[in-house]
């Protein structure tokens, strides 16, 4: 049986054929624990059943713990005294010098004086990439839409020294509280919170230089640290979501001001809520391009134009995905618009 979805705005259709399993994504599927359409999915995402095995072996396995240094309160050459003076090994993050990999003392980061007093705020090295490609000045006004729990949007605001403006959104009362706290705790000084559905923020009548899109999604790169994402999301769950990432890429890319520059992420490695929104957004609005990403020379793998039988835009090339079995982080996807 065929079945079709259609994303909403434009004609685009794909037949859910491309997920029934194959005898090979069965047995691979039974062997790890996976629902089998997952594994028919990335049997097909991948040039190898070799790299299909590594993704599904690594989850559950863990991740190097990381940590982003807040030079808002400290230092960074001193913050790492103070934290290998009490037996935390820390390594640099090759391509970030305040982002540091917890080699030993992992299990007590959360619960020293250092983080208490906002001197480092605990997230994967993949979810420190987005503000970085956003680059936001002190001069800027900028959207952070789906904030909590955030790290990004202290980040952002490590970025621009304070100044400027960040407006965050968050629409979840206990995850807004949350981020108040993590604002103050940081000593974050330039940002307004609101609680409201990102999808509506056309009633703040501005226009915003820098936005950060963070997209809600099905976490489908977090398989590493929660093993339980191998067996709840069904095909549907990724079509609801990206039904909702649609929604919100729209609102953001009305809300930015001609020449400003959107960054949207997901922690997800599906390209249904990545490269299928993309590619929606791009044919929904004619007064957009995609940016180059530059934070990381050649690192990632470049965005798919062709996935699943379906050939997307060619310019989602520019997109690039982080893969927790090469790159030992958590799965990201992250791609710069640009407003012309």
């Amino acid at each position: 049986m065929t079945e079709y979805f259609q994303i909403p705005f434009k004609t685009f259709k794909i037949s859910l054929d491309y997920a029934k399993p194959s005898q090979k994504a069965l047995l691979s599927a039974k062997k790890y624990g996976f629902l089998p359409y997952m594994v028919e999915r990335y049997i097909k995402m991948f040039d190898s059943l070799e790299e299909v095995e590594a993704l599904l072996k690594m989850t559950g396995r863990g991740l190097p713990k990381s940590i982003r240094c807040n030079t808002l309160k400290i230092n960074c050459d001193k913050l790492k005294e103070r934290l290998e003076s009490k037996n935390v090994e820390l390594r640099e993050i090759y391509w970030f010098k305040k982002g540091f990999y917890v080699l030993k003392g992992s299990e007590k980061v959360g619960y020293l004086h250092e983080h208490l007093f906002g001197y480092y705020f605990i997230q994967d090295a993949s979810s420190m990439i987005p503000p970085l490609e956003l680059n936001p000045s002190p001069t800027d006004i900028v959207l952070d839409m789906c904030a909590a729990p955030g790290g990004k949007t202290t980040h952002l605001a490590e970025l621009m020294r304070n100044e400027g403006v960040i407006v965050a959104i968050e629409l979840n009362r206990e995850r807004m509280k949350t981020l108040r706290s993590n604002i103050s705790r940081m000593g974050v000084s330039n940002t307004i919170l609101i609680r409201t559905d990102a999808r509506k923020i056309s009633v703040l009548k501005e226009k915003f230089s820098k936005i950060l899109l963070d997209a809600p999604c099905t976490g489908e790169g977090l398989l590493p640290i929660d093993p339980t994402r191998k067996m709840k999301t069904k095909l549907e769950d990724l079509y609801r979501m990206a039904l909702r990432q649609i929604e919100l890429i729209k609102a953001a890319i009305e809300a930015l001001a001609p020449g400003g520059e959107l960054v949207y992420s997901t922690c997800s490695i599906a390209p249904e809520e990545n490269e299928f929104v993309i590619n929606e957004a791009l044919n929904m609005f004619d007064n957009i391009k995609l940016g180059k990403l530059s934070v990381i020379p050649n690192f990632g793998d470049k965005g798919f134009t062709e996935v699943f039988g379906i050939r997307l835009n060619s310019d989602i090339s520019k997109c690039y995905r982080v893969f927790p079995h090469k790159h030992e982080m958590a799965g990201f996807f992250i791609c710069k618009i640009v407003k012309t």
